[in-house]
């Protein structure tokens, strides 16, 4: 019986050591946005039609073009489970979807942003996850894209975190698709 405890516990604190750089990041994102409640976010568990990777989705508007909608994908798996119960399909109950709305938002959708669900007592955010568009991970082959934002808006998505280029190098009008 005591095996079985040690090895759970020894599982539970592996899947908490990789959390640490992502909720690094969420905090380094707090920090830079505030919190927004917003309501009816088009969602889906089904590819997008504007990427191409096949992952649930949120959409949500450009700050600096609010008619321009930007996908953001829910790219890592650990911890997505308690999101795609809630993201749902037409045979989710209404009261599982409800938990999300209003979805709680701080970030800018074209680099990296936190979500969250309302706590119980509905005035807290609860479940935060990290989002993130995959030009902004800095990872080696994806170039960073500036999507036309601003320079302040570049310079604050730099210091939450995320991999942006510097005024000379960004590429204007491009987007990932």
């Amino acid at each position: 019986m005591f095996l079985a405890l040690l090895l759970y516990a020894t599982l539970r604190a592996v899947l908490q050591l990789a959390y640490i750089r992502p909720s690094l990041y969420i905090r380094r994102t707090l920090q830079q946005y505030p919190w927004q409640l917003l309501t009816g976010v088009p969602r889906g568990r089904n590819k997008h039609p504007g990427v191409q990777e096949d992952e649930m989705w949120l959409e949500l508007p450009n700050p600096e073009r609010p008619e321009e909608r930007i996908p953001l994908l829910f790219l890592s798996g650990m911890r997505t489970f308690w999101w795609m119960r809630r993201f749902g399909t037409t045979r989710t109950k209404p009261a599982l979807k409800a938990e999300i709305e209003p979805l709680w938002f701080a970030g800018d959708p074209r680099f990296i942003a936190v979500i969250a669900a309302t706590g119980r007592d509905g005035e807290t955010p609860k479940r935060l996850h990290l989002l993130y568009q995959l030009t902004a991970t800095g990872r080696r082959g994806i170039p960073p894209i500036d999507w036309d934002a601003s320079p302040a808006a570049l310079d604050r998505a730099r210091r939450s975190g995320a991999h942006v280029p510097d005024a000379e190098d960004s590429h204007p009008h491009a987007r990932p698709h």
